[in-house]
């Protein structure tokens, strides 16, 4: 299927539309009903509320409610081919375009989130077309009658068919212990952000949302000043539908300590470059403070961010040769307040022809992880115009790894926190476009996030 361009703004009028029909008759109607065939049908679960939102299509759905946060689609035979879904049948906790759950805490604003955190077991069959996916609002004010205006985050945690988020993929993520393709695209009035487990999964479990928002408070998506309205978590369906559930769900968040933090990091310094090739440039800086705790830094390529890093390194990849770029670095903390842009450093990437001054790329992955130790593989390819004489790979890890062993390659630093990797005798020559490989095992505790390589050869 081609890339989703899910019609939201029709959505929004559509939505609106419905709202006078769920305050004044869908919620009472339902009270009493386990199965609700309405497209704008609702059924009270608890502290959450069921809503069947089918809403551009006509097709006959059916919602059965089976106790707890349980339920599932039970009538469903979807046939739409690109374009937006036909329905997000979902459960929430919040206020839905007005239409608000007891017992719950929301709004509230991001920068005074406490914690967020969620867990959803779901049951998928295996045909059809459909994203398992949180859709989580974020307002201007705190309450919204009709289509909010700040951000729309989705979270898949699977999907099949070949569907894809609105936008276009901007960057990757490690959040939360889970790897993330990460999303971004602008409707009429509001921004979307989505985040794709990769790969998916049925369930999580203690899902830390207050970190991803605050990984997209980071990339410019979510205004800190902005209310989190509600959590929801369903199905958007463009095909089949029926058997699609959920076995259990829960969200909880809170408010942190009165005022927020409004303080901003100091802005990070000695910001250096340490390497280059062809294609690459790799950067380190001294780290900042802040009065609670700094959360990440933001790099700037020629006054555009071009990523984020946990740490003081970042290494930026996909240059073009013999350019120069001129790099800032900003620190943010927890609550969204970002610094100043650190002072400009200026990085010049090599030739991509010529002797021994080719270039080359590193690309790392994990083969094989258990609960204290992993293996990984990194594959070294030449991006020069002329054969390498030899290569050197280095990184910084981000926690505690320790390399234990290297195979087709020469470790050097000990193997944490920094680490290069050299050629062999046998294999440091490489073809123009050719590539090599080596491998490691480690051992870990905690999060296992993969580094930024950089790649230099000779």
């Amino acid at each position: 299927m081609s890339r989703l361009l899910r019609l939201r703004a029709l959505a929004a009028a559509v939505a609106i539309a419905f709202t006078a029909a769920l305050s004044a008759v869908a919620m009472p109607a339902a009270q009493a009903a386990t199965t609700t065939c309405s497209g704008t049908g609702t059924i009270p679960a608890g502290d959450y509320m069921i809503q069947a939102n089918e809403w551009n299509s006509t097709a006959q759905q059916c919602i059965t409610y089976s106790g707890g946060t349980a339920w599932s689609v039970s009538t469903a035979n979807f046939n739409l081919s690109g374009g937006a879904p036909a329905t997000y049948p979902s459960i929430y906790k919040g206020c839905h375009w007005g239409l608000c759950t007891s017992n719950n805490s929301f709004p509230i604003q991001m920068s005074k989130l406490g914690s967020a955190v969620t867990s959803w077991s779901t049951t998928q069959p295996s045909s059809g077309a459909y994203d398992v996916a949180y859709d989580i609002w974020f307002n201007s004010t705190p309450t919204a009658t009709g289509q909010p205006d700040g951000t729309e985050v989705m979270i898949w945690i699977n999907s099949r068919g070949g569907v894809q988020p609105f936008g276009s993929q901007t960057g990757t993520s490690n959040v939360d212990g889970m790897n993330w393709n990460v999303w971004t695209g602008q409707q009429t009035s509001w921004k979307i952000i989505s985040y794709v487990l990769n790969p998916g999964a049925t369930s999580v479990s203690n899902l830390d949302l207050k970190a991803l928002f605050q990984d997209a408070v980071s990339r410019g998506s979510i205004n800190p000043s902005n209310y989190l309205l509600d959590v929801e978590a369903g199905f958007e369906i463009w095909q089949g539908g029926q058997g699609l559930g959920t076995d259990g769900f829960s969200v909880a968040a809170t408010t942190a300590g009165s005022g927020g933090d409004t303080t901003p990091p100091s802005v990070p310094a000695n910001l250096a470059v340490t390497g280059t090739t062809a294609s690459s440039a790799s950067l380190s800086w001294s780290p900042s403070t802040d009065n609670v705790g700094v959360a990440g830094y933001r790099v700037y390529r020629d006054g555009a961010q071009v990523g984020t890093a946990a740490g003081t390194t970042f290494t930026d990849t996909g240059l073009s040769a013999s350019t120069q770029y001129t790099y800032t670095v900003a620190a943010y903390d927890a609550a969204g307040n970002v610094s100043a842009p650190s002072t400009g450093v200026t990085a010049t990437t090599a030739s991509n022809g010529g002797g021994g001054g080719s270039g080359c790329t590193a690309t790392y992955s994990v083969t094989n992880q258990w609960n204290t130790g992993f293996t990984a593989n990194v594959t070294v390819t030449n991006s020069g115009s002329a054969p390498t004489n030899g290569w050197k790979v280095a990184w910084t890890w981000g926690g505690n790894q320790q390399i234990t062993s290297v195979w087709n390659g020469v470790l050097a630093g000990g193997g944490q926190p920094g680490v290069a990797v050299t050629n062999e005798g046998y294999n440091g020559s490489i073809a123009p476009g050719g590539n090599t490989s080596f491998g490691f095992q480690a051992g870990y505790s905690g999060t296992n996030a993969s580094p930024t390589l950089s790649c230099a050869a000779s």
